[in-house]
């Protein structure tokens, strides 16, 4: 990070203006974007960049779109979201970000609620969804495709518009006027409204957090402040752009610390672009890191008897390097060598497998994530810190300072952030980055904010060094029939850390115990029960197998090892599907609805209360394709004590 950067206040001007400041510095030539297709690394500078911008801002001024309209966004991790979010900026727009993997109901109803005049999709799978609820959408004017495979047969519908046609007339109107983006650019105002972005919406509908410029500016401020970004640094963009923390980074922090956002091939590629591009940070949400760490344990269990044997060591020695750093006490030399000797032959050629090799920090977020995930990944060499934001906060605010990460904390405050724990022992944040508040709703604005200070709605407090720690969701703590409290992600965070179990829901408010509901993870289940011939179908036959039943209860008992008597899992069953945002039982950022669940698995959550051994469910079951099914089965009620 340069000494301008490093002095300076948050940018005094908007996302568009903070572009076309980086475009006219020296070394604009520079690369800003890189994207892999078809196994060649596009590069586009800061310059090609503008460009870009302009014309997609140009070519909407064209269709007939004027400032303070709302445009929605529809798209994957590409260039083109980053043209079009600060393009529609740039002349006045407010963008909104959807989940591609959101269905046709659900698009439908979040466009209409910002009544978006223009909607920006990836592909045909996405305009086929909004042709199928067209009628829905009267406001929209606009409908423009990014990718044109399979558009060939939509020529005629004079709704549709190929991305290709939308920068043709953006640069047919720069040549015929062409001060006017110049001039829309600077009409705009760090105080105007930059975005919406969609809360989780776990107790209910989303609500609308409206972010202005300033607001991502800021944020991008602490950030590169904090970590010493310097221009030129490499991110990797994986996480959906209707999340937060994307929007977040490569808007804020990725202009303002003049990085090269970098877009992977496909999510499947990720970990090969990862070598590649030797990425020095990344941010991504708990559930890639919990998924990573059961790959990698999984894979190490059926390794050879001297790998499991090697890399069983090596994780020894790195947690006792990782207890020493984190009581703050000198490293013998004898474990200073075992951890060299460990590092290479065990944590790098395994880091680099993973394409994790060059980081310099690496971050999780959006999510609880058990300490167990943190300490073994630190463990083998990545410096993996766990951190702390909310969408009202404009992203991530808490992070961890490298030399002193604690696995259970989220760390400290960004600078020029403030926070404070209120009587009842709620978050509570002061910032620039603090959001406007929620599109049209002043109750749920006034709400939010208590003195001036954001309210997270999450319990926490603070320990001796500064470290803040997460209880859980207010709302969400439970009391038991004793009346002592605790927070279900305290417990759902350890036993996600299984490579068995993917999700796992705890229930016990007013109750004489805990239990919980629990799916497998298919994949590395499915590959536990084959290695062992266990013969099974679907998801549905391999969770109720008396050895996959008998698997997860082990893994339960481990955990409830760790846990104080009061903490500990009783009853638990095994879903016989998974939980899915298709079926609203999860946001789309992968958040349980609780209350929601509660609701639909009542019976069965009664059943574990009531001293039965089994339960019969009948009822339909949607699947991928979104047809539906009925389902006829029996679910064992397992005791884990």
């Amino acid at each position: 990070m340069d000494e301008e950067q490093r002095q300076s206040p948050s940018f005094p001007g908007t996302l568009p203006q903070l572009l076309q400041a980086n475009a006219a510095r020296p070394g604009s030539e520079g690369a800003a974007i890189r994207e892999k297709a078809y196994g060649i690394w596009q590069t586009y500078s800061w310059v090609d960049y503008l460009r870009y911008v302009t014309q997609t801002g140009l070519g909407l001024i064209a269709l007939g779109c004027r400032r303070g309209e709302t445009v929605g966004l529809i798209t994957g991790n590409h260039p083109e979201w980053l043209f079009s979010e600060i393009g529609a900026q740039a002349v006045g727009c407010i963008t909104m970000n959807l989940f591609t993997a959101a269905v046709a109901d659900e698009l439908s109803t979040s466009l209409h609620r910002i009544q978006a005049a223009v909607v920006i999709v990836q592909d045909q799978e996405q305009v086929d969804k909004l042709i199928a609820s067209r009628a829905k959408l009267p406001h929209v004017r606009r409908v423009i495709y990014i990718d044109p495979t399979g558009m060939g047969g939509y020529d005629s519908d004079p709704w549709l518009i190929s991305f290709r046609k939308l920068l043709e007339l953006g640069e047919g109107l720069d040549r015929e006027k062409p001060g006017l983006f110049a001039q829309e650019v600077r009409r705009g105002n760090p105080e105007d409204t930059a975005l919406m972005i969609q809360t989780s919406g776990t107790t209910g509908l989303p609500k609308l957090a409206m972010l202005s410029h300033r607001n991502l500016t800021a944020i991008g401020e602490s950030w590169v402040r904090e970590v010493s970004i310097n221009p030129g640094e490499n991110w990797i963009s994986m996480s959906p752009p209707a999340w937060i923390v994307d929007q977040m980074w490569g808007l804020g922090v990725a202009l303002l610390g003049r990085m090269t956002m970098n877009f992977p091939e496909t999510p499947e590629t990720v970990q090969e672009d990862f070598r590649e591009i030797g990425p020095s940070r990344i941010i991504t949400a708990s559930r890639f890191w919990e998924e990573l760490a059961s790959r990698i344990r999984v894979r190490m269990a059926d390794a050879g008897r001297t790998k499991r044997w090697l890399f069983k060591e090596a994780e020894r020695i790195g947690r006792a390097v990782l207890a020493r750093q984190i009581d703050k006490r000198p490293l013998s030399p004898l474990l200073k060598g075992l951890h060299r000797l460990a590092g290479l032959i065990v944590y790098r050629p395994l880091l680099d497998r993973i394409g994790c090799a060059n980081f310099q920090s690496a971050y999780t977020g959006g999510h609880p994530i058990s300490p167990d995930v943190i300490s073994f990944f630190r463990a083998i060499g990545l410096n993996l810190k766990q951190c702390y934001g909310l969408t009202e906060a404009g992203g991530i605010f808490q992070i961890q300072p490298d030399e002193e990460v604690k696995p259970e904390t989220v760390g400290r405050t960004l600078p020029g952030i403030q926070i404070r724990i209120a009587e009842d022992q709620e978050v509570l944040v002061l910032s620039r980055s603090v959001f406007q508040g929620y599109y049209q709703d002043y109750q749920a604005s006034e709400a939010a904010f208590v003195q001036g200070w954001l309210r997270t709605g999450d319990a926490g407090y603070l320990d001796r060094d500064g470290h803040l720690l997460i209880i859980g969701r207010k709302e969400e703590i439970i009391r038991n029939k004793s009346g002592e409290a605790f927070s279900p992600d305290f417990i759902e965070t350890r036993l996600k850390f299984s490579p068995f179990i993917k999700e796992a829901v705890i229930f016990g408010e007013g109750r004489p115990y805990l239990t919980a509901m629990i799916n497998i993870d298919f994949g590395n289940t499915g590959s536990w029960a084959e290695a062992r011939m266990i013969p099974y179908t679907t998801y549905m036959d391999l969770s109720q197998q008396a050895a996959v039943e008998a698997l997860i209860r082990e893994e339960v008992r481990k955990v409830n090892e760790q846990l104080p008597d009061v903490m500990k899992v009783h009853r638990f069953i095994l879903l016989y599907k998974l939980l899915d945002a298709d079926d609203d039982e999860l946001t789309r950022t992968g958040k349980v609805r609780r209350r929601f669940v509660y609701g639909l698995y009542l019976k069965l959550i009664e059943a574990m209360y009531s001293g039965s051994d089994t339960v019969r469910v009948q009822g339909k079951i949607r699947y991928r394709d979104g047809q539906t099914g009925e389902i006829d089965t029996t679910v064992r009620i397992i005791h884990a004590l």
